[in-house]
């Protein structure tokens, strides 16, 4: 089976673990603070409204094979989780999975550019992507 053609929720699972320690680290680099104050700066990048407009932020930059794996995700059928709103959740959901699949593809430069374009704001290193 090729990995795009893996179901939405494993893509999703994989994106979502991999996004969690990705923006620890990036969070870390950035800003340098004890644990707290990076896990507080961190809940603010992973819950599901940032994730969704993280999706918004590079909606352009996206290519068709990408597009069409999000669509796929965020029109898949997924319980909303909390009081989240169902929009934000299903959007969360698409960035998880391109996340996913970028990284069961072994395509670093490719997610360090997504992730350098979704969250602008933090350090990314590449060599953490690649060795990871």
């Amino acid at each position: 089976m090729k990995n795009i053609e893996l179901p939405i929720s494993t893509l999703a699972y994989i994106g979502d673990a991999v996004y969690e320690l990705i923006i620890r680290v990036a969070v870390l680099n950035t800003y340098k603070a004890k644990s707290g104050a990076i896990h507080q700066k961190v809940i603010k990048l992973v819950n599901a409204t940032a994730q969704a407009n993280a999706l918004t932020r590079i909606e352009t930059i996206l290519s068709e094979k990408e597009k069409a794996l999000v669509k796929r995700a965020a029109n898949q059928s997924v319980p909303s989780a909390r009081p989240v709103d169902p929009t934000d959740y299903r959007l969360a959901t698409g960035f998880e999975a391109l996340l996913g699949f970028l990284l069961l593809e072994n395509d670093y430069e490719r997610l360090y550019e997504v992730l350098s374009q979704a969250e602008p704001e933090l350090q990314f290193e590449k060599s953490f992507l690649q060795n990871n």
